[in-house]
């Protein structure tokens, strides 16, 4: 690797726009479709300067800035292990278009590893409690794989007091996936211009719906490879179908073998079929009885709704 450009009192948007210089380890979980808030059209459209760079302004990233130097020092006192800032947005030597920015560098046996630190919601704490979630996975692996490291330490607030760390060890046949599918990125959708094809994640849902939530109303002849996506709509529709009723016919022989019976054990498994209490709006008794009332509260949603025949 070698140090692209130093970023200490760099100013964020500087540090912003030297990202699109290529491939960044957040990028990572964009690419493979698994990152909730960032599309891969977003990450293009950045890229291909066809966009402002931007990051997301939240209370939750601002607090998890904040905080990054506050996990740093809760995981020195933890292990004992020294974290050294690098102030540096680092630069693959083999594949020039993979750059990493760290949080930190542990030096064991002569040898550089990775920290990184991260706030997570108290919903997230059974994740975290469990391993390391995926879309961070990709990230110190795309790290590793710019700086050569064997192993990143990665610690989290989980909900503002709950403290966990784990080690990630370098994965080879999961490095090998991520160049090759940042390289396809960055040659075919970035040099050349290629608009991404679109994933199944949420991010690249909520951007379609918004960038194309209203329609035009016109009519157009889909160009051929649309055919087989069409079979396959069906194709998965139907599988969903059966797999549907095939979970529905499991859940019944349980609620059978468990009748009038809340909780069942078998093993280490618990099967539960409680009793739930709920309380409702009855609509169509207001609308009969105080249709006035009813309208006046009515509101309008629109939406495309996507269908196949």
């Amino acid at each position: 690797m070698k140090v692209l450009v130093k970023t200490a009192k760099m100013p964020r948007e500087e540090w912003l726009r030297w990202r699109t210089n290529g491939i960044g380890g957040s990028d990572a979980s964009v690419i493979f479709g698994t990152n909730p808030y960032r599309s891969i059209f977003h990450l293009w459209m950045e890229k291909t300067g066809q966009s402002e760079p931007e990051e997301r302004g939240t209370e939750y990233t601002h607090f998890g800035t904040v905080l990054e130097s506050v996990v740093k020092q809760e995981f020195i006192r933890r292990t004992g292990l020294k974290v050294r800032a690098k102030r540096a947005l680092l630069q693959s030597d083999e594949y020039p278009f993979m750059l990493a920015d760290l949080d930190g560098v542990i030096y064991e046996d002569g040898m550089m590893n990775i920290f990184e630190a991260k706030t997570a919601s108290e919903y997230k704490r059974d994740i975290w409690e469990e391993g390391v979630p995926e879309e961070y996975v990709l990230q110190v692996q795309h790290y590793m794989s710019v700086t050569g490291a064997k192993r990143t330490y990665i610690a989290a607030l989980v909900g503002g007091n709950h403290f966990v760390y784990h080690v990630v060890e370098r994965d080879e046949n999961l490095i090998a996936e991520i160049i090759q599918k940042e390289k396809e990125f960055w040659e075919r959708n970035v040099l050349q211009g290629e608009e991404p094809l679109a994933d199944g994640s949420k991010a690249t849902t909520e951007y379609l719906n918004v960038r194309y939530g209203k329609s035009g109303g016109g009519t157009i002849v889909l160009p051929t490879e649309a055919l087989a996506l069409c079979d396959s709509y069906d194709v998965l529709s139907g599988q969903i179908k059966a797999l549907e009723e095939e979970k529905d016919a499991v859940a019944n022989q349980l609620k059978n073998y468990l009748k009038e019976n809340e909780v069942g054990i078998i093993g280490d498994r618990k099967v539960t079929w409680k009793q739930i209490t709920a309380k409702g709006f009855d609509k169509k008794r207001l609308e009969k009885e105080n249709k006035e009332v009813y309208e006046a509260y009515l509101i309008t949603n629109s939406y495309r709704k996507l269908s196949v025949a």
